[in-house]
């Protein structure tokens, strides 16, 4: 079936008005063009994967930027691209990470690994703080972090639940932690 530009604009000017519908529209109709793309170019589905998650992602959160007079595709391979070398810059300073002989003598040395009573009410303290952030969350955000880092379920497990496809899952569990970490380093205490 195909599907006219008229509609893809149609719902790119919807998704710009925050409308989940319009952006689950994108993410399904657009999913498998960048995961062909990329994968061609990474030769590694998790890699794929985490790239164009990450490219959707970044999409919604920037598609007030979109200029209509390119095509969506091509905006969508351009981020994921610029993804794509994010994640190898990443990977290669990683590599070079030098631990030094002090480093690892201290690494084993460590004598106890348990929490005391003050680390334990420090980590409680900190889940309280983290439980205010996650609170001004929308609430299809918190639902999927409560799910996800609470109730440890799987991504499929999600999509079940919420009767979503699962790349949605993926990309509003994705946003979700931005919007969380925006929101714990802009507040700071919440």
């Amino acid at each position: 079936m195909e599907i006219n530009s008229a509609l893809i604009q149609q719902n790119i000017a919807k998704a710009k008005t925050g409308d989940q519908v319009a952006f689950t529209f994108l993410l399904d109709f657009f999913w498998n063009e960048v995961y062909g793309f990329m994968l061609k170019r990474t030769q590694n589905e998790t890699d794929t994967e985490d790239i164009v998650i990450e490219t959707f992602s970044k999409a919604f959160d920037r598609i007030s930027t979109y200029n209509p007079e390119y095509a969506f595709n091509t905006w969508l391979i351009a981020i994921a691209k610029n993804v794509h070398i994010d994640m190898l810059r990443k990977k290669r300073f990683s590599l070079f990470v030098d631990i030094s002989e002090d480093d690892d003598r201290r690494a084993y040395n460590i004598a106890d690994e348990s929490a005391s009573a003050e680390d334990e009410l420090i980590q409680e303290q900190n889940l309280s703080r983290l439980l205010e952030c996650i609170k001004k969350l929308k609430p299809q955000y918190q639902e999927v972090i409560q799910l996800r880092y609470f109730q440890e379920q799987s991504y499929q497990e999600i999509a079940n639940q919420l009767n979503e496809p699962l790349n949605n899952i993926k990309v509003k569990l994705l946003r979700a932690k931005k919007l969380l970490a925006d929101i714990i380093k802009n507040k700071g205490n919440c």
